[in-house]
């Protein structure tokens, strides 16, 4: 369940700008809530002009022309050292082919995750030395290795730094430290990934002459995959770096990128965005995650065919192993979850196994964060040694929360929504205790997960006029995500399965109009609606060739009771979990987490009437309590008295909820019961409780 927020929408305005740039209404109203509403920002995103602020704005750029250009004509031996992700190794193949392209002695080095970590460290900085490396540029990584490059430099070894992640308080002592986010930096642009930043020392290494159509032919399609992959905001360069770079990567001239597309069945399709980021940016990462990353970045440079093949088959097998670990560990984490099911009630989720491959955690706690609403922290125990990795919600900062454990913990990094930490095994416990106990003085309402909808249209608004002009929108991803528009007060007429049982299609009216959507992924059995029932659907629309007609096709992505308001439904649960972590509570929240003869009543018809019930916890409460006065905290609680005097028997997990009805052998008075008297038990001093009888 997720609280959905609807963008505020000024109609009148709306159609103001529809007019004005002869599209239709609802992307007039697309326009308005995005803001997207003066001439300058219009043109900037729908402009087609390539644009790119001048490189030398970037503080020390100078100095990192100056040295590698000395390097390169002096034959000095240069290192690229990249990154295990797609950013950093795409950045790693484009200026090590750059370098290489103009005469230079170049070489490349990627750590490997597991043996080496993240950035420079001095096993591989002693070993470019030993390999006679007299320049090292970094590219993706860099910015946070002072200790590092002073070694390097005691080894006689120069260091160029250009990265894009924020510096500390003290920068390298390199010959030069490019990064966007020095605070004395000028440029204009900051958000770039690290290929970004590496391509704008390409432009600077280039000259005044610069000839910007040639590079980003030559090396565009790298930049959107680096850029795609590290989920920068698309938006101004950025922007303009990917909407050039998707048309080169459809058809680059890379054997090893061309035989990867073939491999994703991406190969003679428009590239979108979207597509990339789910079917080529994975594979590329799992070489870093899985395997060696070196792979990766063979691939991307390899001129031979049969190698190129060989080598795309090789990350795709390596992608596939790696999505069999993630699910494999995903499985783990849910039964360890299952055999305690108090930790399910904490703020911060955080699980420890045995041997979880550190390289895919990070991936399972996303989906486990997804799964829960909460943000998560998976721990992999190997001996002496325990590596985390979590995941967060919007507005709650998990770096900020690990910081707060920091004694606990031998090595911690990351940001507001993503964190990773070493720590000794015997710490792991004590560390969830405390990053609970930060989470409850800090945020004792956590922040809830919201689906934004851009705006709410009818069903006679939907066409394909409207798909073709959000296109012009395009790229989307962070920053500029593809438009969510809300299909309310829908009623459904029909569900029908497709594609072997495995989505469905669904036929909804409104008034005179009916319309047929796509719910990919759900299975009939999945799907917890009835025909009659009224929702609410989150849509994106598209456009699809049938039969050579183009077509609209309307993809379902999220659906609520219609006039269900998550909010209310999740405050309801956090205060029902703060009862079960024990915490006081007021007299309001117990009032509203104490249920009625007549609540308790309907819900039991509710079961005996089915038979039970399995599917998500909102739809079981829609059915039974949504009414004025209806709460899911309420509902849960009366689901524990109705386990706990034998009347059901029930599993609950991430939201969804199989009760099963067991034979009555005599009346039952549901107040007589432990759980609503330690309710009361929680209430705050002076705060009294009045209760009732109910027999069942």
């Amino acid at each position: 369940m997720k609280k959905w927020n609807v963008l505020p929408c000024d109609w009148k305005a709306a159609e103001a700008l529809a007019q004005r740039y002869q599209v239709p209404a609802a992307m007039g109203a697309l326009l308005q809530t995005r803001g997207l509403t003066g001439p300058e920002q219009i043109e900037a995103m729908f402009g087609s002009e390539i644009s790119l602020s001048d490189p030398m704005q970037m503080v020390d750029m100078d100095r990192a022309v100056e040295r590698v250009w000395r390097a390169v004509n002096g034959f000095e031996k240069i290192t690229v050292y990249g990154d295990y992700d797609a950013d950093g190794v795409t950045s790693t193949a484009m200026l090590y082919s750059y370098l290489e392209s103009n005469g230079a002695d170049v070489t490349y080095y990627i750590p490997e995750r597991e043996r080496e970590g993240y950035g420079l460290n001095v096993a591989a900085l002693d070993q470019l030395h030993q390999q006679g490396t007299q320049l090292i540029i970094t590219v993706d990584n860099g910015i946070s290795s002072v200790e590092e490059v002073a070694y390097a430099a005691q080894l006689g070894m120069d260091v160029v730094v250009t990265d894009h992640h924020r510096p500390r308080e003290v920068l390298p002592a390199a010959c030069a430290v490019v990064d966007p986010h020095r605070l004395d930096c000028p440029s204009p642009f900051k958000d770039f990934a690290g290929v970004g930043v590496a391509f704008k020392l390409i432009m600077a290494l280039e000259g005044p002459d610069c000839d910007l159509t040639g590079l980003l032919e030559n090396y565009a399609d790298l930049v959107a995959i680096g850029t795609i992959g590290d989920v920068v905001p698309l938006l101004g360069e950025n922007r303009v770096l990917v909407r050039a770079g998707l048309p080169h990567l459809s058809r680059s001239d890379r054997l090893g990128l061309r035989a990867l597309l073939e491999n994703a069945s991406l190969d003679n399709r428009e590239l979108t965005a979207a597509n990339v980021a789910f079917g080529v940016v994975p594979r590329i990462n799992a070489t870093g995650r899985i395997a060696s990353p070196d792979r990766a970045v063979r691939l991307l440079l390899s001129e031979d065919p049969e190698e190129a093949a060989g080598l795309a088959g090789d990350v795709c097998d390596c992608n596939d192993y790696r999505r069999q670990i993630e699910s494999d560990i995903f499985e783990r984490v849910l039964e360890e979850l299952e055999k305690d099911p108090q930790r399910l009630y904490d703020r911060v989720l955080v699980v420890a196994g045995e041997n979880w491959h550190p390289g895919v955690i990070g991936i399972v706690s996303a989906r486990i964060t997804e799964r829960f609403g909460k943000p998560s922290i998976l721990i992999s125990v190997n001996g002496t040694e325990a590596k985390g990795s979590g995941r967060s919600i919007e507005g709650f900062s998990l770096f900020e929360a690990v910081c707060s454990c920091s004694d606990l913990l031998t090595k911690f990094g990351g940001h507001p929504m993503a964190a990773g930490l070493s720590l000794r095994p015997e710490n792991i416990e004590r560390f969830r205790e405390r990053i609970n106990a930060y989470a409850a003085a800090h945020t004792p309402q956590m922040p809830m997960p919201t689906l934004t909808i851009d705006c709410i249209l009818q069903p006679e608004q939907l066409t394909l006029e409207v798909t073709r002009s959000v296109k012009l929108l395009e790229p989307f991803g962070t920053g500029n995500p593809a438009p969510l528009f809300g299909l309310f007060g829908v009623r459904l007429q029909d569900i029908t399965p497709v594609g072997g049982g495995k989505h469905l299609r669904l036929t909804v009216v409104k008034g005179n109009y009916a319309v047929r959507c796509m719910r990919f992924g759900v299975s009939l059995e999945m799907f917890p609606y009835a025909a009659g029932d009224l929702l609410d659907l989150a849509v994106t629309l598209d456009a699809k060739l049938f039969n050579g007609k183009e077509t609209l096709s309307i993809i379902v992505r999220d659906c609520k009771p219609s006039g269900m308001d998550g909010a209310s439904v999740l405050t309801g649960v956090q205060v029902y979990e703060k009862w079960m972590r024990n915490e006081s509570m007021t007299k309001q929240e117990v009032d509203s987490l104490t249920p009625t003869r007549e609540e308790f009543a309907n819900v039991y018809r509710f079961l005996r009437a089915k038979n039970g019930y399995e599917g998500p916890e909102e739809v079981f409460f829609y059915r039974t309590c949504a009414s004025p006065g209806g709460n899911m905290g309420k509902l849960l609680t009366m689901l524990d008295v109705l386990s706990e005097h034998g009347l059901t028997s029930q599993q609950r997990s991430g939201g969804v909820c199989k009760l099963t009805l067991k034979p009555v052998q005599r009346k039952v008075n549901l107040f007589d019961s432990k759980i609503l008297a330690g309710l009361r038990a929680l209430q705050k001093e002076g705060e009294p409780y009045g209760g009732e009888t109910q027999n069942l």
